[in-house]
């Protein structure tokens, strides 16, 4: 694909984006306008601002965008953007198409720790997160170390013992959250209710934590996209080449890991964004690391919105968890996947 092609893309996917962000303010139990929506939002960026009259919009619905979907769309959009990208780059260094952001075992790691918040009744808050994200990022941040320490110990790193040592403690995990929950049974509906996603929480401060790891974990994993590209045809090509894979290995697991830390502590575990949205970018752009994970993080960033919006209006006044959503797209895409390639080995 040339440059320009790419560069379209580039303009069409983000036009795609900024006109869900303008749509999906307007989307609500409130009777607010895609031209008011746009308004509000125009209007709180510098200079332009001076050039737009808000006096006709009510207040409270000035109040309802910025102050209540506005970053919700932005953690739901960030969180996506996330999700796809560390996706897109365990699915090229493990060569596996399956690979997911949970596959080290983040997932049961950051719901042991939200099982134990919840437990323990505490209420203070860090760094903008409530107790049971902060409980949640910690529990993943061990579990990422945990794996990394048994993965890497000898300098061994393959990716089979890399799997095969999250596949283990992440069932030893599920297995301490199951023993927790028959001892304290009456919590079992809220930490359920957590592992299943959800942005109803969603505040700025959340935004600009989540931002902070997005900016430079993307910055990491986007630099090695020309590596990713040589590992995805062969460690032993790649080391031949003069690439140090065990290095780059340790460095985009640890960056990859701490990002995913950083979603499920603002949200809660969301499944198939990072599986099935790299696969959709591959299917249009192609394999290059290059264009995939940049297109990843755009289209990431647009599934999981558009998912979040579809949770909190299906069933308004009340909400779905967006984990229900994402599945109910990702589930079937997942098994076209599995048949796919049971249909290329016969």
């Amino acid at each position: 694909m040339n440059k320009r092609k790419t560069s379209f893309y580039y303009l069409v996917f983000t036009l795609l984006l900024l006109i869900t962000i303008i749509v999906t303010a307007s989307v609500g139990s409130a009777n607010i306008t895609i031209y008011d929506s746009l308004k509000v939002l125009l209007s709180k960026i510098p200079i332009i601002r001076k050039l737009i009259e808000t006096s006709d919009i009510p207040k409270n619905y000035v109040t309802i965008i910025w102050n209540i979907r506005i970053p919700r769309i932005l953690l739901s959009g960030l969180s996506g953007a996330s999700l796809a990208l560390v996706g897109a780059c365990f699915q090229g260094l493990f060569r596996n198409p399956l690979a997911d952001p949970q596959i080290l075992g983040i997932s049961s790691g950051a719901a042991l720790g939200a099982t134990i918040a919840t437990l323990s009744g505490m209420t203070i808050s860090f760094f903008g997160l409530g107790v049971i994200g902060a409980f949640a990022f910690v529990g993943a941040l061990l579990t990422v170390f945990l794996v990394y320490q048994i993965a890497f110990t000898g300098s061994t790193g393959s990716v089979t013992h890399i799997v095969l040592t999250g596949t283990a403690i992440s069932s030893m995990l599920s297995a301490m959250i199951s023993l927790l929950m028959s001892i304290r049974r009456e919590q079992i509906e809220k930490v359920y209710m957590w592992t299943l996603g959800s942005f109803s929480a969603a505040s700025m401060k959340k935004v600009g934590f989540l931002l902070l790891f997005f900016v430079v974990c993307a910055t990491i994993i986007i630099v090695y996209a020309r590596e990713l590209n040589i590992i995805a045809a062969g460690e032993e090509t790649a080391e031949s080449l003069g690439i140090d894979t065990l290095k780059v290995k340790r460095t985009l697991i640890i960056v990859g890991s701490l990002l995913v830390a950083a979603c499920v502590s603002v949200c809660g575990i969301i499944g198939f964004v990072g599986l099935i949205i790299p696969h959709m970018i591959r299917l249009l752009l192609g394999p290059r690391h290059e264009r995939l994970l940049p297109f990843s993080c755009i289209f990431g960033a647009f599934f999981l919105i558009v998912c979040d919006t579809l949770a909190r209006t299906l069933r308004a006044p009340g909400e779905l968890p967006v984990g229900v959503i994402t599945a109910l797209f990702g589930a079937p895409y997942f098994l076209l996947l599995l048949y796919r390639d049971k249909k290329r080995m016969v």
